[in-house]
């Protein structure tokens, strides 16, 4: 009876599934992530939690972008749109005397919702290079109607009077609670996203994106599946929002530019797009850099530049291309 179960015990852990390279990954980048504040004030310099907590911050947006970017092959360039909605929620509740985070995280979301499925809407009925300008052009309505808002600074933004509470206690007034609130939240949407890819619906999304005719032949429906991950995508994109608001204490339609959608993109392909901790670790990455180059040269576009170029040349599947040629993480298929 007892090798009986103690066979059993066997075959149960040997058919219970491992850990994918994509968690451990994730995992190891949130270690290094709870450990940034201890180390910033061993090192007496709070400089690297303010930098991380908007390390943090694009992280997410990153992450949300590659659910439809990587998993989806829809290449948004107007999805600073949702991050500059998620900014804005802040700015206007805030006007209103509502400064819980919770509240302004689900006006956020709804608002980047019926944006995201207007936009969705029609761009989805286009391919290619038109999908990419139609976003572009979204979202550079976004971006333009929000400097016609004098009332909220116009161009010039409008400063916060303070970071948003949570539950009604003042958790974020400290930026070793707003970091660690931001850590919590990015590390509760990966595993949210990596449980969207692994589903049914993440499956047929990955299908629609390498052959979408086949899919629609076997009776899925792929507008009605990219959309709703569009929509997705866009609600996660404005939680990162509200989190920069709070960071920067600052709020102005340059969150909403298309530069910034052209960042996000960047730090998915520098990551590896299709992995959900690549683009983590592209943020990290895309954001260390401009800080470093930019305390050694005005130039430091120039020299990133370069960086990219050399990543794309060498590594195609980016960070995370670069550390299965070097023998770290999941082989290829």
């Amino acid at each position: 009876m007892t090798d009986m179960t103690d066979a059993t015990r066997v075959t149960a852990a040997a058919t219970r599934p491992a850990l994918s390279g994509r968690v451990k990954a994730a995992l190891t980048l949130f270690v290094l992530f709870a450990l940034m504040p201890p180390l910033a004030s061993a090192l007496n310099d709070p400089f690297y939690v303010l930098i991380g907590t908007r390390i943090l911050a694009y992280a997410i947006a990153a992450l949300a972008l590659d659910l439809i970017l990587g998993f989806g092959a829809m290449v948004s360039f107007g999805h600073a749109a949702y991050l500059g909605l998620g900014t804005y929620a802040v700015a206007i509740l805030s006007g209103f005397g509502i400064n819980d985070l919770l509240v302004q995280i689900l006006a956020a979301t709804a608002m980047s919702a019926v944006f995201a499925a207007v936009t969705g809407a029609i761009s989805l009925r286009t391919r290619g290079v038109y999908f990419i300008m139609i976003t572009l052009a979204f979202g550079q309505m976004a971006f333009f109607f929000f400097i016609s808002l004098s009332a909220y600074g116009g161009d010039d933004g409008v400063a916060l009077a303070s970071r948003s509470t949570l539950l009604g206690m003042e958790v974020l007034k400290t930026d070793f609670g707003l970091y660690y609130t931001t850590l919590v939240m990015l590390i509760g949407l990966f595993f949210l996203c990596h449980r969207i890819t692994k589903s049914r619906f993440g499956r047929v999304l990955t299908g629609i994106r390498e052959n979408p005719t086949r899919m629609e032949a076997i009776g899925f429906a792929p507008f009605r599946y990219q959309l709703t991950a569009f929509v997705i995508s866009g609600c996660i994109t404005a939680m990162a929002g509200v989190v920069l608001a709070n960071q920067a204490q600052f709020v102005s339609p340059a969150f909403m530019s298309w530069h910034k959608s052209g960042e996000l993109i960047v730090m998915v392909v520098l990551g590896g797009p299709g992995t959900l901790a690549g683009p983590i670790a592209g943020a990290v990455a895309a954001l260390l850099l401009e800080e470093w180059l930019g305390a050694l040269s005005e130039h430091w576009k120039l020299f990133f530049g370069l960086f990219l170029v050399l990543m794309v040349l060498f590594s195609p599947n980016g960070i995370t291309g670069l550390l299965k040629k070097l023998g770290f993480g999941e082989k290829q298929k």
